[in-house]
């Protein structure tokens, strides 16, 4: 399953409209939709709040070993962004 994909049943378990989300973040509906359907990738600040609103685990989010076509150059960004992530923000949970 792809990021989008997860994000939009994580949105959806929660009953969330894509307004809903993306006002939170803050950024608009048509940009949001677009993370949702793989077209844009959210940047790091984007995903850190995507992540809290819907309390999803961004490493369970980003992991990659589900996909063995991902090149390595994917797998090693979803590594760094995971590494960044424990850095930054989850000493502030």
């Amino acid at each position: 399953m792809k990021i989008g994909s997860k994000i939009r049943n994580a949105r959806e378990d929660l009953d969330l409209r894509q307004i809903d989300v993306a006002s939170q973040i803050p950024m608009n509906q048509s940009s949001y939709s677009k993370i949702e359907r793989d077209e844009q990738e959210p940047n790091l600040d984007q995903l850190r709040k995507i992540c809290q609103i819907l309390r999803l685990n961004p490493s369970q989010l980003l992991s990659l070993e589900e996909y063995p076509e991902a090149e390595e150059k994917d797998r090693q960004f979803a590594e760094e962004v995971k590494e960044l992530y424990k850095k930054y923000y989850e000493k502030q949970s």
